[in-house]
């Protein structure tokens, strides 16, 4: 059992109120430490700037949910989680977006996502899993309270599914050692924080 999938189940024992924001920073301190492995001299290969790319891009919409729901009448829960995913997805953008500037590659978002993962030729920015729409982005701004946080569990967990399908996936077929240990660490800590929103959504947000 890798360190990290070691910090999550015994997270998850923990009281869901404390947990979100101590497993969250503790996994991504790991990230960042376990990431510190300077492999720039290998060459990158199609999968490791292809995940980095797509995974900057996601990445990029969770900040954006996340900045929907800030300062906004949520309850606590929501508040703290989407605190959490602010901090540690931006520390992690920060980080991809290195890499990818150390290696001559464009940070800029893609037009077409996916490909490295062998899924036809790829897709379309817009239709990235995971993504939420113009129209369920509108949605959520437009909705407040409780019934705004349900919303944002919804959208959020749905986001990180297809965060997990991307890092699963890299972790598989990556060659970069930094890329693949990233890659890890963001498959546990999604996976934590899904499992986190379902148990919101099954108490706290259930009668919304």
């Amino acid at each position: 059992m890798t360190v990290a999938a070691d910090v999550v189940v015994r997270g998850r024992r923990r009281f869901l109120g404390l947990s979100v924001g101590v497993v969250g920073t503790a996994l991504v301190g790991g990230t960042v430490g376990a990431c510190g492995t300077d492999d720039s001299a290998a060459e990158p290969t199609d999968v490791d700037i292809g995940f980095l790319t797509d995974m900057s891009a996601h990445h990029g919409q969770a900040l954006v949910l996340c900045q929907r729901v800030l300062g906004r009448d949520v309850g606590t829960p929501v508040t703290a989680a989407a605190a959490e995913v602010l901090q540690n997805q931006s520390i992690e953008l920060g980080m991809m977006r290195a890499w990818l500037t150390d290696w001559g590659q464009s940070t800029a978002p893609p037009d077409t996502v996916m490909a490295w993962m062998h899924i036809g030729g790829g897709m379309p920015l817009a239709e990235m899993h995971g993504l939420a729409s113009e129209a369920e982005l509108a949605e959520l701004s437009q909705l407040d309270g409780l019934a705004q946080g349900r919303y944002w569990l919804e959208l959020m967990s749905a986001h990180h599914e297809g965060g997990v399908a991307m890092a699963t996936a890299a972790a598989r077929l990556a060659s970069s050692e930094k890329v693949v240990r990233l890659a890890e660490n963001q498959a546990a800590v999604q996976t934590f924080e899904i499992e986190q929103y379902q148990q919101l959504l099954d108490s706290a947000y259930a009668t919304v």
